[in-house]
């Protein structure tokens, strides 16, 4: 599908020109990667969200074009925390079917960082990752100079209620995908450092190169709660 005319990335960017306060006025918030109980109600899902995702925009100025448009959020085990909270109140799930839902997420994140990622650019084939003919190289990294591959990369080819409803930066001007990286490399090293102070997602190619970032939080001492335990911050 080819959508033509001027995409709301380009309008948005426009916007920011004219604005340029808007761009620089809130610092994202530093994220905890430490587990540990939750104690979220269904209406905190849309705020930890927000503290999960980061989004970033590759403009070609010459043109007034998006190269890369892309939001991604990462499936943490904050987030899952969350979500299933959310998603347990929606439909309406029994407490055990929600304790086995949240059991079954969790266990999900002991093998892989899962992100949940949208993005749009100049060419429409060009901005499907699940393809060898993509424009663009997806990797996980952070400042310590890890760079992992993709272990999977899972297109959501017509996503539903439950893709516009959880993740509602989704819409028909975007691909999205699940994109999980394996948690340790090939010899047991993590793809995220332990002593990193930031992570993120990387996406590079001939048009260019962009970066979207999770700052890390200063480990807790010891007996003390992660930060976002109660409040996913602002």
């Amino acid at each position: 599908m080819r959508v033509r005319g001027r995409s709301p990335g380009v309008l948005f960017a426009l916007v920011l020109l004219a604005l340029p306060g808007i761009a620089s006025g809130c610092a994202e918030p530093k994220v905890s990667l430490a587990p540990g109980a939750r104690e979220y109600v269904p209406s905190d899902y849309l705020q930890v969200l927000k503290h999960w995702t980061r989004d970033k925009t590759l403009m070609d100025f010459s043109q007034l074009s998006d190269r890369l448009s892309v939001t991604a959020t990462y499936e943490s085990w904050d987030f899952r925390w969350a979500y299933v909270i959310r998603y347990a109140a929606d439909y309406r799930l029994t407490v055990d079917q929600r304790h086995e839902l949240l059991d079954r997420t969790l266990r999900e994140t002991e093998d892989d960082h899962e992100f949940f990622v949208a993005l749009y650019g100049s060419n429409w084939r060009w901005t499907d990752l699940s393809r060898p003919t993509s424009a663009w190289l997806v990797r996980l990294i952070d400042d310590q100079g890890s760079e992992t591959a993709p272990s999977k990369i899972e297109s959501i080819v017509k996503p539903g209620a439950i893709e516009r409803v959880y993740f509602p930066y989704t819409n028909v001007w975007r691909h999205a995908f699940r994109v999980r990286f394996p948690r340790q490399t090939v010899d047991g090293r993590p793809t995220i450092a332990e002593n990193a102070r930031w992570f993120g997602l990387r996406f590079a190619g001939a048009e260019g190169n962009e970066e979207l970032r999770w700052e890390l939080e200063e480990p807790p001492a010891a007996g003390e709660p992660p930060a976002s335990s109660s409040s996913p911050g602002g």
